[in-house]
């Protein structure tokens, strides 16, 4: 299975970074429970100092941050120590001073009311608190554009006192939903999240180059940023780092890693919450994080606001989607060869990864690609996914 995924794979790597709109460099891995059974990498780190990519290269994870945050939630609620469908405010007060959006007044002032739905963790966990993004939602971006909301890329709390854009459980928006599901974490666990995750997950797992502040090993392998232009060209950006003394470790955007420590906490899930002998999630969880939660709520397609940052996304259109607590999970076979029920999700600059517990294959794909939906990233990406479906049913 090794020798055969090399020679697919190997292939599609170095295409994505020799296509006529590369990208600057990718790193990729698939794992089974056991173990890793590819990790490669091509291009190059930073196009403008010619820093070539290896295995071990860290990369800002973005989103793909979300799956980690929940995990450590989900250990809370097993103890006992978090109700997920308590007032969130009971646990955070602040989450109770948020107000919905009911559009703006001729003037362009946000109308904003108090909601008549408590916040709680479980929307958090899924998406339907009423939390967004501004590089995703018109409105959101007029709010950080015109009346002086940060952007969460700042990591601080006032980033995150937004006004709800509809009322609590009523829709699905995508947004900093997570960041406030750490912050309840925090409370509950009586430590920084980054602390809590290096207990409960990375220190289990030998996760080593997985942190919000990076440790002078993985500063020395940082990837920088590299934003696609206009006519296809990219431009490296090796100033652009995540704030490393962060007011908030964001639980929805922070942590820095590798792919090979990605894949650890995938082997997590595919073994179903048990590792080394040591059992960190439950079976009962995992069946909570496994089921979409949404019921009758639909996701929605991802309008991108902020040109910069993202494309429009609309990925596996052809499928029926639906979030559990962490993570997408398509209802419906996709192109890509992705079964029913394969959870995962993807990062801002281009990271992309999924988990097929049935079947007992995972995979993460990493870049430093700016805006998201990069079509020669994406389009790497699935046929990546196709390559390993395709060699494992």
């Amino acid at each position: 299975m090794k020798q055969q995924l090399q020679q697919i794979l190997d292939p599609i790597l170095d295409q994505v970074v020799k296509n006529s709109h590369p990208v600057a460099g990718v790193v990729a891995g698939v794992t089974n429970k056991d173990e890793t059974l590819y990790l490669n990498h091509a291009g190059e780190r930073d196009i403008s100092t010619h820093t070539a990519m290896t295995d071990d290269s860290v990369f800002a994870i973005f989103s793909t941050t979300k799956a980690i945050t929940t995990t450590v939630a989900l250990q809370q609620y097993e103890k006992g120590l978090l109700d997920l469908d308590a007032p969130a405010k009971e646990y955070i007060p602040e989450i109770g001073q948020l107000q919905v959006l009911h559009g703006f007044d001729p003037q362009g002032k946000p109308i904003l009311q108090a909601p008549k739905i408590d916040v709680t963790t479980r929307m958090l966990l899924l998406h339907t608190a009423g939390m967004g993004y501004d590089f995703f939602n018109p409105e959101y971006q007029k709010l950080t554009s015109e009346h002086g909301y940060p952007s969460v890329i700042t990591s601080s709390k006032a980033s995150l006192k937004t006004p709800l854009l509809f009322e609590p459980g009523t829709q699905w928006e995508y947004g900093s939903n997570i960041d406030w599901a750490g912050l309840v974490t925090e409370k509950i666990g009586g430590k920084r999240l980054g602390q809590l995750m290096q207990e409960q997950i990375f220190n289990p797992l030998e996760m080593n180059d997985t942190a919000f502040t990076l440790t002078p090993s993985m500063l020395e392998r940082r990837t920088s940023m590299h934003h696609r232009q206009a006519d296809g060209s990219l431009i490296a950006d090796s100033d652009f780092i995540l704030p490393q003394e962060p007011e908030v470790h964001m639980g929805g955007h922070g942590l820095y890693s590798t792919v090979s420590d990605y894949l650890k906490f995938i082997r997590l899930w595919l073994n179903r919450g048990e590792v080394n002998g040591q059992r960190l999630l439950q079976e009962s969880t995992l069946e909570l994080a496994l089921n979409n939660g949404l019921a009758d709520i639909a996701m929605k397609n991802l309008p991108g606001s902020i040109p910069t940052l993202s494309n429009d996304v609309n990925i596996y259109p052809e499928a029926e989607k639906g979030w559990t607590l962490g993570f997408m999970v398509n209802e419906q076979v996709t192109d890509s060869g992705r079964p029913a029920g394969t959870i995962g999700w993807c990062g801002l600059a281009n990271l992309y990864y999924w988990i097929d517990i049935k079947n007992n294959i995972g995979g993460y794909w990493a870049t430093q690609t700016l805006p998201f939906v990069d079509p020669t990233a994406y389009n790497g990406f699935l046929a990546f996914e196709k390559a390993v479906n395709s060699l494992n049913h």
